[in-house]
């Protein structure tokens, strides 16, 4: 049976209604915010005219863009001008140049603004860079750039089901990570297209390029997304993201030719179920022209998938990859395959190692539409986990890297989690695949084998709510991915600091406030849940609020084999599951040695005695009590540092985030006290501090 729901998890909701009036709904994009930008006199004269080379889908999208931004801004009605006669004023063009699409150039005279780009989404790009160099109080010439991505998918995946028209699931109920479905309403897709023409500005406004409208777990009713009958309604979102250059994507269930074609199996070797593939890519493609392709989760805790009838994932995902071929289409193949009924008793079992094992040795069988998408970490996004072996072990395919900007399990944004520094961390680590400097950024870009495609995806924390993201400061994840993904060189305190002066303002109070905890929040928050990588101490299946043994004797492969002495999970060479020789050596090493393994993954790689030093100086079990202590209490002094910003920032927003903190500092504190009296009860050694007082 489910665990009841920790109590101060019920969260207020609003829905949106499309009030497009509420403060935060425009998110970084409220131009009338910029209007306070000191250095925006500079650039009035040039929102006069603007003269477009070429005409129509998302040229005419880049138009409109600097139009709405001169009349919000400026007050100024832009008319179309020659550029021959007519100046000063904001040329578009294609004719950058440049070899990777949606690469855009900005320059700038005395008298004209030019921002041209490879193609028309390059353009647009542009010209949401031209406004975003506006509210961060730049001039003419410091906007000026040369851009370009060599990620080929900045992918936004929303888990929504249209079978409840909810993205995820309702408020209140287990299920809930971000909020009511934008896509599905009332057991139908939505018909009123002028909340996801909203969204697609967001999209593009951090060049995300794509997304994927439904889950990965696809019962009947999402599978039907695939029809003629609901095709139509599809096609008709795909039209609006196409505006703002967003392709659309699809899960599917491995099973459908059995589901909706009536066929007695899904073999795919099966000339029929080959058949019935061809035919429905056939049909998708006529009423979306630029559809991406398939999300494939297959023979992964319970869902369909080659395994059923004795093929291998190769089998499988060339199946539909030949499908799609003559369409342009790609099969996005997920590496999330791992037992999900193992034996807890059987310590030689690792959760960890499953994907690498299933999918290193297919290395190089896929065809050249295939990308295998795996999690950044081995297990399931938690707080802290190593970066998943797979990226390195495959050399031959395309990839993508997986993060989970919605808040499964770093508070499910009620919590303040900035998550950038997370991915910054991914795309920065050294594989040693191919010698030195082989860091994940250039494995699924493809650069550092010359695979065709890649890219990053991103487990969509957007929903039907006043500020898309049920906490105002969440905003800040969907931010910071799209511009990591454009440009994975960009440091996390850059992309903050952006996010707050664009949402918030140039107020020097506020950024003095938000910043730092921003920045540390991630951090702050593993502290008062489960520090030093040992993860999922949370309630079964609500995945929120403590529970230290809720996964430890499950099927699920989680555990963390606390008992009287000692806690840890020992994935070593010598005496354990032998996890770290995944690794390239020297990362291997480091992981493998107690000495050298780093403290925040120390439970991850080794069981240790609860007396065992940590590099800090502190036992484990010390560390575990004052993680827990100093991080509710950084929280605590947050929330009165907020309080301070009053004024500054509008009422409903910052009354919300009051609001919202409140219910962190509650969480927290159960966390605190939960885990601390856990672990004095169960190693029997007390607080150096003296702090347990509810042992």
């Amino acid at each position: 049976m489910p665990h009841p729901m920790p109590r101060e998890y019920v969260i207020p909701y609003t829905d949106v209604r499309n009030d497009a009036h509420l403060p935060g709904y425009y998110c970084w994009l409220n131009f009338n915010r910029y209007r306070e930008e000191a250095g925006r006199a500079a650039w009035e004269k040039y929102f006069a005219h603007v003269a477009v080379t070429g005409s129509g889908g998302v040229l005419d999208t880049a138009k409109a863009e600097l139009v709405r931004a001169a009349k919000e801004i400026f007050g100024l009605t832009m008319a179309t001008a020659d550029v021959r006669h007519q100046v000063p004023l904001i040329r578009l063009a294609m004719d950058n140049g440049g070899s990777l699409p949606g690469s855009f150039t900005v320059t700038t005279t005395d008298s004209v603004i030019t921002v041209s780009g490879t193609d028309d989404a390059g353009v647009l790009y542009g010209v949401f860079h031209l406004l975003r160099s506006i509210g961060l109080g730049q001039t003419p010439e410091q906007a000026c750039t040369s851009q370009s991505s060599q990620m080929e998918l900045r992918l936004y995946h929303h888990w929504d089901m249209y079978a409840s028209g909810e993205a995820l699931t309702k408020p209140g109920n287990t299920g809930i990570w971000a909020g009511r479905s934008i896509f599905f309403k009332n057991y139908q897709l939505v018909q009123d297209m002028g909340q996801i023409r909203d969204y697609a500005r967001l999209l593009a406004s951090v060049s995300i390029n794509a997304i994927c409208l439904n889950n990965n777990n696809v019962p009947l009713r999402e599978a039907r997304l695939l029809t003629e009958d609901l095709l139509p309604d599809v096609a008709r979102i795909a039209d609006t993201l196409r505006e703002y250059g967003v392709r659309l994507f699809l899960c599917i269930s491995f099973a459908s030719p059995m589901m909706l074609g009536g066929l007695a199996t899904a073999d795919p070797l099966d000339d029929e179920v080959i058949q019935w593939w061809r035919d429905t890519a056939d049909t998708i493609y006529r009423f979306i022209p630029d559809f991406g392709g398939f999300i494939v989760k297959a023979d992964s805790e319970g869902e369909p998938g080659p395994f059923t009838y004795g093929r291998d994932h190769v089998q499988g995902a060339n199946m539909l990859a030949r499908a799609l071929g003559p369409h342009g289409g790609l099969v996005v193949w997920r590496a999330f395959v791992y037992d999900c009924h193992m034996d807890w008793r059987d310590r030689t079992n690792d959760r960890a190692k499953y994907a690498y094992e299933c999918f290193v040795p297919l290395d190089g069988q896929f065809d050249d539409n295939v990308i295998l998408m795996t999690k950044h970490g081995p297990i399931d996004f938690q707080p802290r986990e190593p970066l998943s072996p797979t990226f390195a072990g495959l050399k031959k395919t395309s990839q993508m890297i997986e993060y989970q900007i919605v808040q499964e399990y770093t508070g499910r944004q009620t919590h303040i989690c900035y998550l950038v520094p997370m991915l910054k961390e991914c795309l920065d680590f050294d594989t040693y695949s191919n010698s030195e400097g082989s860091t994940v950024t250039k494995i699924v870009d493809g650069s550092l084998y010359g695979l065709p495609h890649g890219g990053i995806t991103g487990v969509a924390n957007i929903c039907d709510d006043e500020y898309w993201t049920s906490h105002p400061i969440a905003q800040a994840n969907f931010y910071g991915f799209g511009r990591l993904a454009w440009d994975p060189d960009l440091t996390s305190e850059q992309i903050a600091e952006e996010w707050i002066r664009l949402t918030f303002g140039d107020n020097q109070r506020v950024k003095e406030v938000l910043l730092p905890f921003m920045l540390e929040s991630r951090t702050i928050f593993e502290g008062y849940t489960a520090p030093l990588g040992i993860g999922w101490m949370v309630v079964p299946y609500v995945k929120y609020g403590p529970d230290v043994d809720g996964y430890e004797y499950s099927p699920w492969g989680t555990y963390h084999y606390a008992d009287r002495d000692g806690i840890g999970v020992d994935r070593t060479l010598e005496t354990g599951t032998g996890y770290v020789m995944q690794y390239n050596a020297p990362v291997s090493d480091m992981y493998n040695n107690l000495e050298t393994c780093p403290d925040e993954l120390l439970l991850f790689f080794h069981h240790v005695p609860y007396t065992h030093v940590l590099h800090s100086g502190k036992t484990v079990i010390q560390h575990i009590y004052d993680s827990h202590f100093e991080s509710f209490d950084k929280v605590v002094q947050f929330k009165q540092d907020w309080l301070s910003l009053a004024g500054l920032i509008d009422d409903h927003r910052f009354a919300l985030v009051c609001e919202r903190l409140d219910g962190q500092i509650a969480s927290a504190r159960e966390w605190r006290d939960v885990i601390n009296t856990y672990f004095y009860r169960k190693s029997g050694i007390a607080d150096a501090k003296g702090r347990l007082v509810y042992s």
